[in-house]
């Protein structure tokens, strides 16, 4: 037979142990004084200064380096329309690289060379040639790559050309439609609205998502953007579209309210697009270049689609400005 145990802390109930965390575990550990040495205190993880917040997002650095490319781009739209074209195409050049990048994770070899040239020339093509110069610098784009790859081979060829096509035709070919505004007396007065409505979608979508968001979107896809994002999003466009309709564009009231929706609908189809291609490349930014936000590419998903829809809104919306 054994010895029993001698102790001084409280007699133990029979039956089986306390289970851990129940009412029976703390008071034994409050008779025993373990409590008070910290063995059953539940602590948080101290927080690291610069972590990303709940939305995902380093916020004061996204901010700073959202307001310092803000600055330059309406600097050059207002005063200075060429250095405006040069910034959107330095922009869509870098994107363009750092979707190559990306690509080349999955093994897909995209001709770099003729993607980043076409991305130079299309944005100035539009600006200087309009439509017709827009339409010629696709083709002969397209025309590069096929050539290049004919000249270059590569494994996997028609994936490649496939690729490089899309990476063209994604970013400097839809970004090249706000080139065209830039041509249209008041183009540039568009262009405005058109990034102030971009900022909104953003701003209001992350702050409303952030505290209130609880149903997701595209769960597969963007499991962080909610419905009542995309909600406070159609918030905050529709002032800042009633304000630079009437304002800005000395137009009525709702043309602003349908250029907020389809600018936000178009944004978010843009940036859960962007989601789904790097969920498939199995990448979460684009790049790095930008504290806070990732790449380059990560900015501009937002814009790329929203471009031509402001483009062809202008275009039946607002008499004799195209």
């Amino acid at each position: 037979m054994q010895d029993a145990a001698v102790g001084t802390g409280p007699p133990v109930e029979s039956g089986s142990a306390p289970a851990p965390g129940s009412r029976r575990a703390l008071r034994a550990a409050r008779a025993s004084g373990a409590i008070g040495h910290g063995l059953f205190k539940r602590r948080r993880p101290p927080k690291v200064p610069g972590t990303p917040s709940r939305a995902g997002r380093n916020l004061p650095a996204a901010i700073g380096v959202g307001a310092g490319l803000l600055i330059p781009v309406l600097v050059g739209l207002l005063f200075f329309p060429i250095v405006f074209v040069g910034i959107v195409t330095l922009f869509g050049a870098v994107g363009v690289w750092e979707i190559c990048r990306a690509l080349e994770l999955r093994r897909i070899s995209v001709p770099v060379v003729p993607t980043l040239a076409g991305a130079l020339v299309l944005p100035f093509s539009a600006y200087l040639g309009g439509a017709e110069g827009l339409a010629v610098a696709a083709v002969f784009s397209i025309l590069g790559l096929f050539l290049w790859r004919s000249l270059d081979p590569a494994p996997d060829a028609a994936k490649s050309l496939m690729a490089g096509t899309f990476t063209v035709l994604w970013v400097p070919f839809m970004l090249s439609f706000a080139m065209l505004l830039m041509r249209a007396e008041g183009g540039f007065l568009v262009i405005a609205t058109l990034l102030l409505l971009v900022v909104a979608n953003d701003t209001f979508g992350y702050l409303i998502g952030a505290f209130f968001g609880k149903h997701a979107m595209a769960p597969k896809i963007s499991p962080k953007k909610s419905w009542e994002g995309f909600g406070g999003s159609i918030g905050g466009a529709f002032v800042v579209g009633g304000l630079c309709a009437v304002l800005l564009l000395d137009q009525p009231l709702w043309i602003g309210l349908v250029l907020a929706v389809a600018i936000v609908a178009s944004a978010t189809a843009g940036d859960l697009a962007e989601s789904m291609i790097k969920r498939e490349l199995g990448v979460k930014d684009m790049g790095t270049i930008l504290p806070g936000h990732g790449g380059v590419m990560d900015r501009l998903d937002s814009i790329v689609l929203a471009s031509p829809v402001a483009y062809l809104l202008s275009a039946t919306l607002v008499p004799g400005l195209l």
